[in-house]
């Protein structure tokens, strides 16, 4: 265990929680088109730039950049090298799970691609909130889009810290290097009813195919999967009168909703994984690290780490923040102070485990917007992006490209 004091911190240089904005208009569809990106082009793509960018210091951009570093370091070396039982009940792991948590933990071919940091930037440095380990969003927004917003705001020399498509290339090759007994072929999956999830797939599908992998996207109600027999594998429809089996697959659907809602096909995936059938990204260990019951281990392993804000397992006194383990899009959040309920969000998770997290303040412009900070691991930090609302971020959250300055 390390401890850190709190008087021992060291400070990012010259960081300070202001937010600083700047006009950033402009023809972002045409810029879109222009690039062949036309499939990023939504109806609510005029909601991802609205006008403004925010004016990001190279300074505050490497501390963003490192202490993604960090803290994934932080949380591979936080979990118990043999995952013992009580470990994973801490962290509600569902027990259907567990065998294939462990099995991909401790197999390197099973290769983590991505996930995404949300921080909050305070006074004292940027401070984690949750990581996004498993089925991150945002991709687009962060990968294309707000880097197109630079010609058609016509600031074509601005910089950005916008390397996300390029690491998810790099991280393509690698887990095809890893598993080169295999063909290349990956099957790229979705829940069929979600857009945004389409939209975030067609994003890394052009990274594999760049990669070299022949990729197919499909959603997940049409992938049959097969775990005996000479037809074993993992199977999708390709053309009228053609099936294709994959080796490879990506899937954009929770571990955990997996778990609880279709148990049989974690029993065929487990036999599927372990006959090496296939290999499947992000693998299942990441629902450790996408576990908010993570965020409490890591506070127990390395209480007063500049990075993390205080978080329990059981209640703090103050001014909290509850919320569920497997929670999404800002529901169930619930803020205390001084014992008193005084912001509360509804959705699906109220009947998940809870954490207990510090309270601490968002940064905010002088309209009262918060904003959030996401920065995207791809085996290394690499691309920053940001959410705006009037309180809780959620889904409908606005977000903002960034220009760095010097």
């Amino acid at each position: 265990m390390a401890i850190y004091s709190a008087d021992k911190n060291i400070q990012p240089t010259n960081w300070n929680n202001k937010i600083k904005l700047v006009s950033h208009g402009g023809d972002i569809s045409s810029a879109l088109h222009g690039l062949g990106w036309n499939w990023v082009l939504e109806d609510e793509c005029s909601n991802y730039l609205p006008g403004e960018a925010v004016v990001l210091p190279q300074a505050q951009a490497d501390d963003l950049l490192r202490a993604a570093d960090e803290l994934y370091e932080m949380m591979v070396g936080a979990v118990p090298d043999d995952l013992p039982d009580d470990f994973l009940r801490q962290l509600a792991i569902p027990e259907n799970l567990w065998g294939l948590v462990r099995h991909s933990w401790n197999d390197d071919r099973h290769w983590h691609l991505y996930g995404r940091f949300d921080l909050a930037q305070t006074a004292e440095g940027p401070k984690l909130i949750e990581f996004n380990a498993d089925t991150a969003t945002g991709i687009p927004e962060t990968a294309v889009v707000q880097w197109a917003s630079l010609a058609a705001a016509g600031k074509n020399d601005a910089s950005q810290v916008s390397g996300l498509y390029e690491a998810l290339v790099a991280q393509f090759q690698r887990w095809l290097e890893k598993n080169n007994d295999l063909e290349p072929a990956l099957l790229i999956t979705y829940i069929g009813a979600s857009a945004e999830d389409y939209t975030n797939c067609e994003v890394l599908a052009q990274a594999a195919q760049e990669a070299g992998f022949n990729t197919h996207l499909c959603a997940i109600e049409e992938v049959t999967f097969t775990a005996f027999g000479e037809d074993r594998g993992i199977w999708a429809q390709t053309s009228t009168d053609e099936w294709q089996r994959f080796s490879f697959v990506y899937k954009l659907l929770p571990w955990e909703q997996l778990a609880w809602e279709e148990p049989e096909l974690i029993k065929d995936l487990d036999i599927l994984l372990r006959t090496r059938n296939v290999v499947i990204a992000n693998p299942a260990y990441t629902l450790i690290l996408q576990s908010k019951g993570m965020l409490a281990w890591l506070w127990q392993n390395f209480p007063y780490h500049p990075l993390l804000l205080e978080t329990s397992f059981g209640r703090l006194g103050g001014h909290y923040v509850t919320k569920p383990f497997y929670g999404r899009e800002g529901q169930n959040v619930e803020v205390i102070q001084s014992g008193e309920s005084v912001i509360r969000t509804e959705g699906e998770f109220a009947d998940q485990p809870k954490i207990y997290q510090r309270y601490c303040n968002f940064p905010k412009d002088e309209a009262g917007n918060l904003y959030q900070t996401g920065v995207f691991w791809a085996g290394e930090g690499c691309a920053i992006g940001y959410r705006r609302a009037p309180g809780i971020i959620n889904n409908t959250s606005q977000f903002l490209a960034h220009l760095l300055e010097e």
